[in-house]
């Protein structure tokens, strides 16, 4: 059926046409009589009698769907079929113009007496007289839409577009007609040409996104490369295979469809360019490698080929760093491919990023603290300026010096770039910085008061990350005369934050021996598990989310715990079904957890939901 709207913007289509015969569906009119406002009364009180008595001296004046389908439904209701036959028959032999619609009337009231020849018979005739006229054909289109005769008019707006003379007419229509019809391949076709429609393109995606991980999936698929293999040149088909192929977590097929239609249309890589940068960001590194690879290879010349040669490296820094635990000849084989890139392209604002991702590498993978620092500074030479890109590499800089145990270089860095970029997201994440600084070395007072000014800061992230360290200091200082769990906590944080993993792990187990019934328990147990996981010890990290569950399950850290505990089976296990019942446990135990809506997004993926 159509929708409300659709019918309006056809019905005032006709208006212009037809000279005001057809109205909005509610039938009122401006200059609407006394007698139209009475009918229309009686006919939505249902006093049908008085309505056709009403609507009977209102179709001597004027005729108009509305008022002729009431009249005669009013005679209908009242079982006076054979008066409504009679009227029927006048009408359409005196009224040429609206001709079309008494058929079609007539055939409705032999569908109610049950008499199927007669109803075709004359949903045909109503058809004959239109199909000449595309006015008349959308006329009757409205009439067959609003006694319930979907397929009649599907067949008369199909006979409109031929009309109009242009292919893709009505598509918006047809598509939903088709839609209740359940004539899928039909539908699925109409709002693939509909896609053609820039201010469409909302309405196709929200529609084909309903037929994901259904049985009709299939056909989608088909249907798309159908229309590809008719229309070649059409980018916006090949344009929703990608997105069908990125909604169903197929990367690899999507690059290979982007790749195909780069060649064919001569797109100068630029769309394998930006699917690489989605597929970087949903952890897909491989193919976000092969992707950049392809424009830098195939485009040399090309505008994208700095940037490109840039990121195809960075997409394998994140696939090794993100592959426990981390291969450190894979991290040398990172350097020397940015040095490669460097020497090939040349530093510029494309490029000088990767200084600052071979100055990360050197300092938190090979130890090689003092190299970083010169790559910072090198990178700060040949900025020309750019005040930002100085910022984030002060930044680097202070961190490097908090790994070689250089505490107030650090705090100077970050004390510069708060001053530089005040109020600036930047500013914050230096302000964040020098707070942990204060933290970790036990100045906790200091530290509240910088992280309750950073809880109003813009950026969620920042403020969530002071807002929790924040509550961490009130709740584990005041327990006793000198903070001893909280110091000893707090320098185990900076190891970690130093890399010397090993080293806290060996800490943490001694502060749970120690501080078993302390507060602290429960954040030494969570960050002894992010740690092991971290080393890529999943069976360890998992042991310990199990126990922080058993003994803290309703502490601040459970539905973390547990959230944590459901990704990792997930993602490492690959328990699809243990995961599920992870994930169903929060949204039942913590129904206001931060992570409820994430966990049900998970859940219904596994389960195999259409997700919008």
């Amino acid at each position: 059926m159509f929708f409300k709207k659709d019918i309006y913007k056809m019905k005032n289509r006709v208006v212009n046409n037809l000279l005001g015969l057809l109205m909005l569906v509610s039938g009122v009119a401006a200059g609407q009589s006394v007698s139209d406002e009475l009918a229309n009364e009686y006919y939505k009180k249902e006093e049908y009698t008085k309505a056709a008595a009403e609507y009977a001296k209102v179709l001597k004046e004027k005729t108009s769907w509305p008022v002729g389908f009431r009249y005669v439904n009013s005679l209908l209701k009242t079982k006076r079929e054979d008066e409504a036959l009679k009227f029927l028959k006048k009408q359409t032999r005196s009224d040429d113009v609206n001709a079309p619609i008494f058929e079609v009337l007539t055939g409705m009231v032999y569908n109610q007496q049950g008499d199927t020849t007669e109803t075709q018979k004359h949903f045909q005739a109503g058809l004959d007289l239109a199909k000449k006229s595309q006015a008349k054909l959308e006329q009757v289109t409205i009439a067959f839409n609003d006694i319930g005769e979907s397929r009649w008019a599907i067949k008369a707006l199909e006979m409109a577009r031929i009309q109009s003379g242009t292919p893709n007419a009505y598509s918006e229509e047809l598509a939903r007609l088709y839609k209740g019809t359940g004539q899928t391949e039909k539908w699925i076709n109409e709002l693939i040409s509909l896609n053609r429609q820039i201010d469409k393109k909302e309405v196709v995606l929200a529609g084909l996104q309903g037929l994901i991980n259904t049985k009709e999936e299939e056909l989608l698929e088909k249907v798309l490369y159908s229309r590809i293999q008719q229309e070649p040149m059409e980018l916006g088909h090949s344009e929703l295979l990608t997105w069908y192929f990125v909604q169903k977590q197929k990367f690899s097929r999507a690059l290979l469809q982007e790749k195909a239609t780069d060649k064919r249309l001569k797109l100068s890589g630029s769309r394998v360019y930006d699917l690489g940068v989605i597929a970087l960001n949903n952890k897909e590194y491989k193919t976000a490698a092969d992707a950049f690879d392809y424009v830098a290879t195939t485009y040399p010349q090309g505008q994208l080929y700095a940037f490109a040669r840039r990121m195809v490296i960075n997409a394998r820094e994140e696939q090794v760093k993100n592959t426990y635990p981390v291969d450190k000849s894979e991290i040398r084989k990172l350097i020397t491919d940015y040095q490669k890139m460097l020497q090939e392209v040349g530093t510029s604002a494309k490029t000088l990023e990767a200084l600052r991702s071979t100055a990360n590498l050197y300092a938190n993978y090979l130890d090689e603290k003092d190299t970083a620092l010169t790559v910072l500074d090198l990178a700060i030479n040949l900025s020309k300026g750019d005040k930002n890109f100085i910022d984030r590499c002060k930044i680097d800089k202070g961190d490097v010096y908090l790994l070689k145990a250089e505490p107030w270089e650090a705090t100077l860095l970050y004390a510069q770039v708060e001053k530089s970029q005040k109020e600036e997201p930047l500013g914050h994440e230096a302000k964040l910085k020098n707070a942990k600084l204060h933290y970790y070395s036990g100045n906790f007072a200091v530290a509240k008061d910088i992280l309750d000014i950073l809880k109003l800061a813009t950026s969620r992230e920042i403020a969530n990350d002071a807002e929790s360290l924040s509550l961490l200091i009130l709740d584990n200082t005041g327990l006793d005369s000198n903070e001893t769990a909280l110091r000893e906590y707090a320098a185990i944080e900076l190891m970690l934050f130093q890399n010397k993993t090993d080293e806290a792990v060996d800490n943490l187990t001694e502060m749970l021996k120690k501080y078993q019934n302390h507060m602290l328990a429960d954040e030494i147990l969570w960050l002894r598990a992010n740690t092991y996981l971290k080393q890529g010890k999943t069976d360890e990290g998992l042991e310990d989310l199990k126990q922080l569950l058993n003994q803290y399950a309703q502490d601040i850290l459970g539905d973390d715990a547990l959230f944590l505990e459901a990704k990792i089976i997930e993602e490492r296990k690959k328990d699809k079904a243990a995961a599920m019942a992870l994930y169903q446990k929060l949204l039942t135990d913590y129904p206001a957890s931060i992570h409820g809506a994430e966990a049900r997004k998970r859940f219904r993926a596994l389960r195999g939901d259409v997700l919008n």
